[in-house]
């Protein structure tokens, strides 16, 4: 029994209400109210279980208070990104060669720590730094806390399970983590993908440089304090955040033996081609795995139901201010049913709320930077630019004076290969194209 991880069952089971006038959400707006005091806080990089500071800081800012400094972050230069890659290669042998249930239970205490005892207080974190609202810190939480209990459980199912025995030979299956340091590049918009990077390549023995996304860096070291206090050995996991133009440092090391990516397409290809470029140099060949955005779309048949159909393009559209590689930035419906789905999303859209997240009636954040946001707006003034393109639907509006927030916004595409219907924007905006009834092949 000892050596045996039962199937857990998923945290979403656990995620609270917050009610109004219930505990829950009195303790939660006091956790925000609590982080605002302690701010700006000093995050230092974690080098073989130490912390260490750098004459290179970065503010780290509240998206929908762009004055709120939540943290003063340091940057790894190429000294510090050395060290950490050192301080992983001399982890490596004694991790690696650890049993595999010691490992996993470190990554199941870290579970607990997360849906239990910090949950609150990482909730608020998450919707301070990523604005969302508490439903989304939650469920991007609990993702995380099934990650770790998930993975510790299949990672059990593939060491267990041995090769079938023919008589006469004994046959057995040694499962042997990579020769070197994985690095882990993990994006803004998912608390949870962000623990996850890192952590999944280490419970099957691998050790690794954690890259997180620069504007996040005050919620991601929450996941790096939590995996310390469960027990996480120095050097298996460092915390380096640091510049892209430092980036040659690790990919060109000849001890990369892999990488784990979530971010936008252009930055892998530019990674994967940086690898390719170094393939000589290395002691083993990298393993690459990699996922980036895309342009999600709803289409909508004549038959569908068309306020079922309508609710999803807003729930899809706008969730976390359309800023999920699953969100729907395109929609594609019979002309037919136009007047219909147009009359819901005029009665609809004014209801969403968006603002502040600490206001916990607001459904909408801001979106995460300066730099999404010009990117974004840039989009919606090339819409409004071309009558002869474009339809503005609703929305369309933008504002920065306190946050980088952005209305919900509709057009209608005259163009099924318009900008809009084809680029990635990554933010809330979504297309609509109407084609001919009877035409959907």
């Amino acid at each position: 029994m000892l050596w045996n991880i039962e199937r857990p069952k998923n945290d979403v089971d656990n995620i609270p209400t917050y009610a109004p006038g219930s505990s829950q959400r009195a303790k939660l707006i006091d956790e925000i109210r609590n982080i605002k005091v302690r701010t700006p806080v000093e995050i230092p990089l974690i080098i073989n279980g130490k912390e260490v500071r750098t004459d290179d800081v970065l503010e780290v800012r509240c998206p929908h208070n762009k004055e709120l400094v939540l943290a003063r972050a340091h940057i790894a230069g190429e000294d510090e990104i050395q060290q950490a890659i050192e301080s992983s290669l001399d982890a490596q042998p004694g991790w690696s060669e650890l049993d595999w249930l010691h490992r996993l239970m470190i990554f199941n205490r870290a579970a607990d720590l997360l849906s239990g005892l910090k949950r609150t207080e990482i909730v608020a974190a998450i919707m301070l730094n990523l604005s969302k609202n508490p439903f989304e810190a939650e469920i991007d939480l609990a993702e995380l806390v099934d990650f770790w209990k998930f993975n510790a459980f299949y990672a059990k199912s593939i060491f267990k399970n041995q090769p079938y025995q023919y008589p006469g030979e004994t046959n057995r299956m040694d499962w042997r983590p990579l020769e070197g340091f994985i690095v882990a590049i993990t994006p803004f918009n998912f608390y949870s993908i962000c623990g996850n990077l890192p952590t999944a390549p280490a419970m099957v023995g691998n050790v690794a440089l954690w890259k997180p996304a620069r504007s996040v860096i005050f919620a991601n070291f929450t996941i790096m304090k939590i995996l310390m206090d469960a027990g996480l050995p120095a050097g298996v996991i460092n915390f380096v955040p640091f510049s892209s133009e430092d980036a040659g440092t690790v990919l060109s090391h000849p001890g990369l033996a892999g990488l784990h990516f979530t971010g936008s397409y252009d930055t892998l290809v530019t990674i994967w081609k940086n690898i390719g470029r170094s393939l000589e140099n290395y002691i083993n060949f990298p393993k690459i795995v990699g996922e980036t955005g895309g342009k999600d779309f709803i289409f909508m048949h004549e038959s569908a139901d068309v306020r079922g159909y309508t609710l999803n393009i807003i729930r899809g559209a706008f969730g976390y201010q359309g800023q999920k590689c699953s969100a729907a930035s395109r929609a594609y419906i019979p002309e037919s049913k136009w007047d219909e789905v147009n009359q819901i999303l005029q009665e609809e859209l004014p209801m969403i709320k968006y603002g502040a997240t600490e206001n916990l009636e607001n459904y909408m954040g801001a979106v995460i930077d300066r730099q999404a946001y010009e990117k974004i707006v840039s989009y919606i003034q090339h819409a409004k630019s071309r009558s002869d393109e474009y339809e503005l639907v609703y929305g369309g509006r933008y504002d920065s004076s306190q946050g980088w927030f952005v209305e919900p916004t509709v057009f209608l595409s005259l163009n099924p290969k318009s900008v809009l219907m084809t680029e990635e924007i990554f933010g809330p905006v979504v297309t609509v194209y109407l084609y001919p009834e009877g035409e959907y092949e």
